[in-house]
This record gives structure tokens, sequence and C-alpha cells, in this order.
């Protein structure tokens, strides 16, 4: 890695630009730690100071988060997505699924229109994930994966990003969603959440865009009533 050099830049904001690069473009994955700063240092050809500057220029926007004694990692691929991660934060559930109805609606409908052969095979491998769970953990993961492939078969570079800013907001409230299901008095109610998953993908697979968002309203509509059973004390 060779340190490009933008005009009118201090020394540490081209280090910063030149990390920001590495992360947006997926060189430095979302998850992975950074190189140490020693070997950041040799890589750049800066001091010590420069490249502590511009890491923390980095975590204050969100990009990087610092692990005392692990190192530093990679928290967002942006610094819009790393605002939009400490929104969702602060949002509860329904908030959460609201917003889930808006964006899987349209993107089912641009899927059922624009899906590819391999975006089908995605979908059904990981339906099939999901009904091969043996664990809740092991369904909640499948579901989610489920959910991001048809994000992407939607092929829209924007709400693709979106989503996956959201990620963990989204598991949160799968998971919470899936457990009151299964712990349910009338487990049918899970039963009838899977069978929504597997019209939704039919409907993508047969290229009908307004069953495909019937669908998704259905099953956010169950998840939403999921919740509101909970609270009142599980009555149906």
């Amino acid at each position: 890695m060779t340190l490009k050099q933008p005009a009118r830049m201090s020394l540490a904001e081209q280090v910063a630009h030149q990390m920001d690069s590495m992360i947006r473009t997926g060189k430095w994955p979302v998850g992975t730690r950074i190189p140490p700063e020693p070997e950041l240092v040799n890589q750049l050809g800066v001091s010590r100071n420069t490249v502590r500057e511009a890491v923390r220029a980095l975590v204050h926007t969100g990009m990087l988060e610092t692990r005392q004694g692990d190192g530093t990692y990679v928290s967002s691929s942006s610094d819009l997505g790393a605002a939009l991660q400490r929104r969702c934060k602060r949002s509860n559930i329904v908030e959460t699924l609201e917003v889930r109805s808006a964006l899987e609606q349209e993107a089912a409908r641009l899927a059922a229109l624009r899906r590819t052969e391999e975006d089908v095979e995605e979908m059904l491998r990981w339906l099939r994930a999901s009904d091969a769970a043996e664990t809740i953990e092991q369904y909640i993961d499948a579901d989610m994966k489920l959910h991001q492939s048809i994000i992407r078969a939607a092929d829209n570079s924007i709400l693709t990003e979106l989503y996956e800013h959201m990620t963990e907001a989204i598991h949160r409230s799968i998971g919470e969603t899936v457990e009151r299901m299964i712990f349910s008095p009338a487990s049918e109610r899970f039963v009838a959440h899977k069978k929504i998953h597997k019209e939704m993908v039919e409907a993508i697979i047969d290229r009908e865009p307004e069953a495909a968002t019937q669908a998704v309203r259905a099953h956010i509509e169950a998840s939403q009533q999921a919740m509101l059973r909970q609270e009142q004390g599980g009555s149906a």
C-alpha cells in the first residue's frame, strides 16, 4: 500500500483518506482488524502520531472502532453507514419493523422484476437452510441471509447499502420475532411464518411483483402481531 497524496490536505488527512478508501473498496472489510500501528507506519512511510491522528478521525466518524487490548476494527463501510448504525441502535423493534416493511416490500417488487438465476439459487439455498435449521440461532441466521439475498436480487445499490447498514437492527428484530413465535402458545404461528417466506420466494421466482409485495407485507404484519401479543401477555 503506497500513500497517495491529494492536494491541500494535511499528512494525517491524507492517511485518513487512504484508510477510508481501503474500507470503502472492501480491502478492509467490515468486522476485520486493520493492520497494527507499526505496520501502517512502515507501509505509509509516516510517523506514529500521523497514523494515530488518522485513526482517531475515522473512529470519530464511526468507520473504525478501537478495542482495548485487541486493536482497531472496521465497524462500517462509510461514515453515512456509521451514522445510520448509531441511529438504529436507539430505535425499538416496532420502528425497525416499520422501516423493514418499506424497504423489503420495494425490494421484493424489484427482485421479482430483476432477479437472475443466480439470485434464485441463493434465495432457495437460504430457504432450504431455514427449513433444515435445528436451533433458533441457525434459523435466525438463515432467515437473515434469505432477506439479504432478496435485497441483492433487487439490484439497487443504494437499497442494498441501506439494508446492510441496518443489519444489526434487522437481525435483532428477526431474533426477537422468531423467539416470540416459537415460544408462543399457538405454535402454528411459527409454521405460518415459514410458509410466508416460501410464498415470498415463489412470487419472486415466478416474476409476480404484486404477490411478492403482498407476501412481505403479510410477513411484517405477522411479526408486528407477535410483538403485540407478547406485550399483552401472550394472549391470542
